[in-house]
C-alpha cells in the first residue's frame, strides 16, 4: 500500500523518539510505500481534486541521513491508500482549514486516519468534557470570577490554556492563592481567551499516565511522565521522566469504558492522560509515546498501530 503522512517537516523529526518515524518504520518493514506532506503544502482548487507537494520515502535504517526522497511530484491525496494525519498541535486555524481540506479528499475518495471531522469535533482538552464521569472537576470559561470560585472551591487547582501543548502554560495555584490574579490576566487575556481550570490531583507525583487507544483497544502498558524538582508538570517537553509502566486494572477500565465511543468517530489512534484514576486529556492530533513505551517493555507499538491500520483498511 501507499501511505501519506500529513505531519511537520521530516528534517525536524527526532527520530530516537519520534511516533509518525516509527509508524512508517512499521509500515516499510511490512512492504508498504510511504509518503510525506505538509499542510501547507496541499492544494485545493474549484473543480478540482485537493492535491498536494509529496515526497516518496525510502528510510535507511540510519540515524543520522534516516530518509532519502525517492521521488517528488504533486499528486491528489486521494490517490493514496491511506493518509495518516499526525501534524503537530496547536490546533490553530490552519490546522483547522487542513481539516475541512482532508476532509473533501475524504469525499474523493481518501482514507483519513484520524477522522478530519473527528478531529475537529475532539478538541484535546475539551474533549474530556464529554466523559465527565472520568475526569477531575473541571471547568472551561473566560470568567475570571469563575475562576476565583473555582479555586476558592477547591483550594488547589491547575490552570492551562485550551489550545497549548507538552505542558506549555499550565501553572498551579495553591491553597494561598499566590499569583492567581496574574496567573488568570495571563492566560485569560481580559476574558479574550477560554481558560481550563482543574482539580489538582496529587497522584501526579506518581505520573501523568499516557494510555494509547489504538482501533479501540488499549495498549497493555502505559507511559508515566513524572515530574521531575519542583515542576509540576509531567510532560517530557516540560523536562518529565518517561517510565513504562503495565496497565492498571482500573485504569484498564476507565479506557475500556472511553475507547469504543472514539473508534466509532473515526479516531484510530488517541492518547488518554491520566493522573491517579482521573482522566485530564484526550489527546487525538498526534499522540505520541509508541518509542519510550516499545524501547522500555519490548512491547511493539507500531505493530499494534499498523495491525489497526490494516485492518480498518480492509474493512
Amino acid at each position: 500500500m501507499n501511505i501519506l503522512f500529513v505531519a511537520d517537516p521530516i528534517e525536524s523529526f527526532k527520530i530516537y523518539k519520534d511516533t509518525t518515524f516509527s509508524m512508517m518504520r512499521e509500515l516499510q518493514k511490512r512492504g508498504h510505500r510511504v509518503a510525506s506532506t505538509e499542510p501547507r503544502l496541499m492544494r485545493w482548487r474549484s473543480g478540482q481534486p485537493v492535491i498536494a507537494q509529496v515526497r516518496h520515502l525510502q528510510l535507511t535504517g540510519h540515524a543520522d541521513d534516516w530518509y532519502t526522497v525517492t521521488s517528488e511530484a504533486l499528486e491528489p491525496v486521494h490517490g493514496f491508500d491511506a493518509v495518516i494525519m499526525r501534524k503537530d498541535p496547536p490546533f490553530d486555524s490552519e490546522f483547522f482549514y487542513a481539516t475541512h481540506l482532508l476532509e473533501q479528499a475524504e469525499r474523493e475518495g481518501a482514507r483519513v486516519f484520524n477522522s478530519p471531522r473527528a478531529l475537529r469535533d475532539h478538541p484535546e482538552k475539551l474533549a474530556l468534557m464529554e466523559f465527565a464521569q472520568f475526569a477531575p472537576a473541571t471547568l472551561v470559561t473566560r470568567s475570571a470570577a469563575d475562576l476565583r470560585a473555582f479555586h476558592a472551591e477547591h483550594r488547589d487547582i491547575i490552570l492551562k490554556p485550551l489550545d497549548g501543548m507538552g505542558g506549555m502554560g499550565i501553572f498551579r495555584v495553591g491553597p494561598d492563592g499566590m499569583n492567581l490574579g496574574s496567573i488568570i490576566e495571563t492566560l485569560n487575556q481580559d476574558g479574550a481567551t477560554s481558560v481550563m481550570a482543574q482539580a489538582y490531583l496529587p497522584e501526579i507525583a506518581e505520573g501523568d499516565k499516557r494510555l494509547l487507544l489504538i482501533g479501540g483497544q488499549v495498549a497493555p502498558y502505559v507511559l508515566a511522565r513524572i515530574p521531575q524538582g519542583n515542576e509540576v508538570r509531567g510532560n517530557l517537553a516540560a523536562g518529565g521522566k518517561g517510565v513504562a509502566q503495565p496497565l492498571r486494572e482500573e485504569d484498564r477500565a476507565v479506557a475500556e469504558a472511553i475507547a469504543p465511543t472514539l473508534a466509532a468517530r473515526g479516531l484510530l489512534l488517541v492518547g488518554l492522560d491520566m493522573i491517579g484514576n482521573k482522566v485530564t486529556e484526550i489527546n487525538v492530533t498526534s499522540p505520541t509515546c509508541f518509542q519510550e513505551i516499545s524501547d522500555q517493555t519490548g512491547f511493539d507499538v507500531p505493530a499494534m498501530f499498523v495491525d489497526a491500520l490494516e485492518a480498518a483498511l480492509a474493512g
